[in-house]
């Protein structure tokens, strides 16, 4: 994996897809040409994603009595706080404290946490289906541009373009 910083996008927007490199090496004594294959997959860098600020018209806050044993006080305060975050459905429900204020406070961080993963999960997917259209299956036949050495040829599959390999290591593409 290579990083580049500044310009690096306009640089390289046109690199995604499969890289063929044809060479014949110094140690073949035959002469016999060497294909390798690369893949190359031009991304940005994903920013890191803050926690959510959430909106108080998207929740929808109940209060109910807790369950389980804590005797009578429990059986006579709604200290329970169930939490449903509309946009998304996600619901969040808090009995471990006394307080419903408390069990407030601990659903809402609860609920926060979960939708920072969420936005999280997606964003990786995105990129993960970015990266896997750019460099396609890898194989021969998807290629984006041949480099062959001996012959002293670079050709851009999709555009049509030939630079002399020396030019193209040169950095003048």
């Amino acid at each position: 994996m290579l990083r580049i910083e500044g310009r690096a996008g306009e640089l390289f927007r046109d690199e995604a897809g499969g890289h063929r490199w044809q060479r014949v090496p110094p140690t073949e004594k035959r002469g016999r040409v060497h294909t390798s294959t690369v893949t190359v997959a031009v991304l940005a860098e994903p920013d890191d994603v803050a926690l959510p600020r959430i909106d108080p018209r998207d929740l929808e806050v109940s209060t109910c009595r807790a369950s389980g044993s804590g005797g009578q006080h429990i059986q006579k305060t709604d200290s329970a706080v169930q939490i449903r975050h509309l946009p998304t459905g996600l619901m969040v429900r808090c009995e471990t404290e006394r307080s419903q204020s408390y069990n407030r406070a601990t659903a809402l961080a609860i609920l926060r946490a979960r939708l920072h993963s969420l936005r999280q999960e997606h964003a990786h997917a995105a990129r993960a289906d970015d990266r896997r259209r750019q460099i396609g299956s890898g194989q021969r036949g998807d290629k984006r541009r041949t480099i062959a050495v001996q012959r002293d040829s670079v050709v851009d599959h999709i555009t049509g373009r030939e630079w002399r390999y020396a030019e193209y290591v040169r950095g003048k593409w």
